[in-house]
């Protein structure tokens, strides 16, 4: 099987791993929202995918949850070991594709912890919490909530970028029509995002200097992301605002597993 055959087989795969990451945002955004006005609680990624198990289609939405993130996981390793969307070897395109290999083992842990919490075993313990405890057994727990910081927030000023240049437009291939709603809609979900992983890389900071301000974990994310910005000033009002941010990233997702270019071809066509 040529490269262009392998890609193609792997569209649906694609399709179905965005799909399951909007669904998943969809819930956190929600939740969000409703934290805002008092009747509810903020969610990470993992509080989403309880809820979601919680349901009366438990089962059914649980094996489509394992494949969809399995699936988002597999299409992020091709996209970084292929370089489907032609990133290139420079320092700037091995950044992006370390970012998706990173992406691809997160869900890959995030698919296994949903197996195991609809088979009843669910651990604590995830694929980013995992590996920023190995890092942290060999430059220590310091040094790299530092790295980590730094991490986050070269991703949160990625999502910026993207946002701001209408960068993603070049992977959707719609028309002049759709995306006239495609922008605003993607640009304020990936803006919300970015906000969010900007927020994470603060509280590794946080860490950095020998301060908490997170829930405690092993590792920060979203929901400690969330915690933090409803106790800041009119922190209601900004939860309630990275609520609809959020969902609009669902959004943004959703609208990838419908209209994005999938294989190297596509990509380097014009737009």
């Amino acid at each position: 099987m040529n490269r262009k055959d392998m890609e193609r087989c792997f569209r649906p795969v694609a399709r179905t791993g965005y799909a399951a990451r909007g669904v998943v945002y969809v819930v956190i955004g929600f939740f969000a929202a409703l934290a805002a006005i008092g009747s509810g609680r903020t969610m990470d990624t993992r509080d989403a995918l309880q809820e979601l198990l919680s349901s009366g289609f438990g089962s059914a939405v649980a094996v489509a949850l394992v494949a969809g993130l399995a699936a988002y996981a597999a299409w992020r390793f091709v996209q970084s070991v292929f370089d489907t969307d032609a990133h290139g070897t420079g320092a700037k395109g091995l950044a992006v594709r370390g970012g998706l290999l990173a992406s691809g083992i997160t869900y890959s842990g995030l698919a296994l912890y949903t197996f195991s919490l609809w088979r009843g075993a669910a651990s604590s313990s995830g694929g980013g919490g995992a590996v920023a405890s190995a890092l942290a057994g060999f430059i220590g727990a310091t040094a790299t909530s530092a790295v980590l910081a730094c991490v986050f927030a070269g991703v949160a000023i990625a999502h910026f970028v993207k946002a701001w240049k209408e960068g993603y437009a070049r992977h959707l291939q719609a028309s002049a029509r759709a995306m006239r709603a495609i922008h605003p809609i993607s640009k304020i979900g990936l803006t919300a995002r970015g906000l969010t992983f900007l927020v994470i890389a603060v509280l590794f900071g946080y860490r950095a200097l020998g301060e908490r301000h997170d829930r405690g974990g092993q590792s920060v994310g979203l929901g400690d992301a969330l915690d933090f910005i409803v106790g800041l000033p009119a922190g209601q009002w900004l939860l309630g605002a990275m609520g609809v941010g959020l969902i609009c990233f669902a959004a943004y997702s959703l609208t990838e597993a419908w209209f994005r270019r999938i294989n190297v071809e596509d990509a380097r066509a014009p737009a």
